[in-house]
């Protein structure tokens, strides 16, 4: 197309022209971390976050680490507005792993006021993605922040305990399978709040988690 060679599609990392459903080039796809995980129950990420909460399995596509590719994408989905970056990890995604068991699925929410400084949730446009291709429902206002307060991640074990209110979620006495999303598994402090709220409220809920990378 005319379009295509007056504005060529360039590789995220590396600036070198690609084919326009791409986002990086071939050498650069290669240095891409990936974890290899199936989604299943035996796998590092489900271990870990199982230490938590209640969770039946669990994915991640990308080891995270400083400096390393997977975070240079992530960090363009989450503060450089390039939504379309999460698009083409649901389609990595949905080339890995069946979602067979699945019956909705659930963002990570914002709070409101950070909602407004960034203009998008990350997760938005990751979770529809998600939900077209494995026709599963996804629900972005199940969740609600409450706090604008810094991140789960960097908070102590005692400031954690004062702060389990930070979510809020739905109720329901449904029986129900969810996937909740989110970019980065660090601690696990964030799912680990909006689980056990969730199941406070969704005593008949069963949980599973799908994560851009694990750190």
């Amino acid at each position: 197309m005319l379009l295509d060679l007056i504005f060529p599609t360039r590789c995220l990392s590396c600036d070198t022209i690609i084919p326009s459903n791409s986002i990086l080039c071939e050498n650069c796809e290669e240095q891409l971390s990936y974890t290899h995980f199936k989604f299943d129950s035996e796998n590092i990420l489900t271990q870990k976050a199982k230490l938590l909460f209640p969770v039946e399995k669990a994915f991640a596509l990308f080891y995270f680490k400083d400096e390393n590719l997977a975070q240079k994408l992530i960090h363009g989905l989450k503060y450089g507005n390039q939504q379309f970056i999460g698009k083409h990890l649901a389609q990595c995604i949905h080339d890995r792993i069946k979602l067979n068991e699945i019956d909705e699925i659930i963002s990570v929410p914002l709070h409101e006021k950070k909602l407004k400084q960034r203009g998008y949730n990350q997760l938005t446009l990751f979770g529809n993605t998600l939900s077209k291709l494995y026709n599963i429902p996804v629900n972005h206002q199940f969740l609600k922040r409450n706090s604008h307060d810094k991140a789960q991640a960097q908070k102590d074990k005692t400031h954690r305990e004062e702060t389990k209110s930070v979510f809020s979620s739905q109720s329901s006495q449904d029986s129900k399978h969810i996937l909740l999303i989110d970019d980065v598994f660090t601690t696990g402090n964030t799912l680990s709040s909006i689980a056990w709220e969730i199941l406070s409220k969704n005593p008949n809920y069963r949980i599973s988690i799908l994560v851009i990378a694990i750190d």
